[in-house]
């Protein structure tokens, strides 16, 4: 049976080689799916979006309401800031991603939701290394000198805490990285992790020693390819 297959882009990155492919599925009656591939890592997959979308949307749900201002690391597909973009209180939407190529993805219309966001008003997409303006002292989330607090940072760009796409992401999942990142985040204000791992009860202490509450979600989903389900962990965290 022929399979089709398209490599939509392939690009040399600071982190390897990065490609976005498109096929379709015919153990799955030809549904058409998106991935995501670092070097022979596959980072994300059309198909298995839940956990990312639950990220904005439990974390969004701890909020007392009022405008809004969000930020979001890692771009990936869109699923997560999308989820996001559909709570009527939000205001603005920072989207922060390392890779240029995942960023002109959405720009040229290469992924499903990539229209989605670049036509929203209150969605801007930042170029920058999340963990750098997440622990700067002098600098904002949009890159500039300006340093104003948000409502909720949902993260998903590393595999786990204890798993990282980038050795040097390491640092952040500390009690120092951390604090730096609640320093960011308006009082009463959140923030969300996903993995892909159940739950760790080291980073859960991590988060209890920085945040006035802190708990995990597991989500799951069903997975076709096993008939059985998968599941990925949400952690959130809420500032004092």
């Amino acid at each position: 049976m022929l399979i089709d297959f398209e490599e939509l882009d392939f690009q040399q990155t600071p982190l390897g080689e990065l490609s976005l492919r498109r096929r379709s599925e015919p153990r799955l009656d030809g549904q058409v799916l998106y991935e995501v591939k670092l070097g022979e890592e596959f980072l994300m997959s059309s198909l298995f979006t839940e956990a990312e979308i639950q990220l904005a949307k439990l974390g969004l749900a701890e909020l007392d309401g009022g405008e809004l201002d969000i930020v979001v690391g890692g771009l990936g597909l869109g699923y997560t800031a999308v989820a996001a973009l559909e709570n009527p209180a939000l205001r603005s939407l920072k989207v922060i991603e390392v890779l240029a190529p995942v960023i002109d993805w959405h720009r040229r219309g290469l992924v499903p939701l990539g229209n989605q966001l670049v036509s929203d008003a209150r969605c801007s997409l930042v170029h920058a290394d999340f963990f750098d303006l997440a622990t700067s002292s002098s600098t904002g989330f949009d890159g500039s000198q300006t340093i104003n607090a948000v409502d909720a940072v949902l993260l998903d760009i590393d595999h786990s805490p204890s798993h990282w796409l980038n050795p040097e992401n390491s640092a952040f999942y500390s009690q120092q990285g951390l604090q730096k990142l609640a320093g960011k985040i308006n009082s009463g204000g959140v923030f969300g992790l996903w993995s892909n791992n159940p739950p760790e009860a080291g980073f859960l202490g991590l988060l209890d020693n920085v945040f006035e509450s802190t708990q995990s979600h597991i989500v799951t989903f069903p997975n076709p390819y096993t008939g059985a389900e998968s599941s990925n962990t949400v952690y959130l965290a809420r500032k004092a």
